[in-house]
């Protein structure tokens, strides 16, 4: 396969691409993330989600230590061309390192950000 698709992304000033990850089945956004070039291509051909991390400088399959991987199903690209949005099937229904289904689960309520969404699975049960 040709990777020229790749150009027709409008790639930040260090290479990366925002990219939101959805439930296929329910459509929850569980997760946002960035994407280099490598990652993406990486996504495309092993059909699991590959991330870059800011933090760590490095390439990051989603999964490698949880085991909480994310099936890929559709991946599509906004009209700007600057933000990828895939849609998974999330392995083990955990997408935050927190031990929850989503890494949105707080809600600004009387001006403070509540957790609203229970934690699944303790994280040091997870994170060894």
């Amino acid at each position: 396969m040709s990777t020229s698709w790749l150009d027709d992304i409008q790639w930040t000033e260090d290479g990366l691409v925002p990219v939101i990850a959805q439930l296929q089945d329910s459509g929850r956004v569980v997760m946002f993330a960035w994407m280099n070039r490598e990652s993406l291509a990486l996504t495309i051909a092993e059909g699991y989600a590959v991330y870059w991390s800011r933090s760590r400088q490095r390439l990051w399959r989603k999964g490698e230590e949880s085991g909480h991987r994310q099936k890929v199903l559709d991946i599509q690209l906004d009209c700007d061309a600057d933000v990828i949005l895939i849609k998974i099937e999330q392995e083990g229904g955990i997408a935050c390192h927190t031990g929850r289904e989503s890494c949105f689960f707080r809600s600004l309520t009387d001006g403070e950000w509540q957790a609203t969404e229970p934690v699944l699975k303790d994280p040091k049960a997870i994170y060894k």
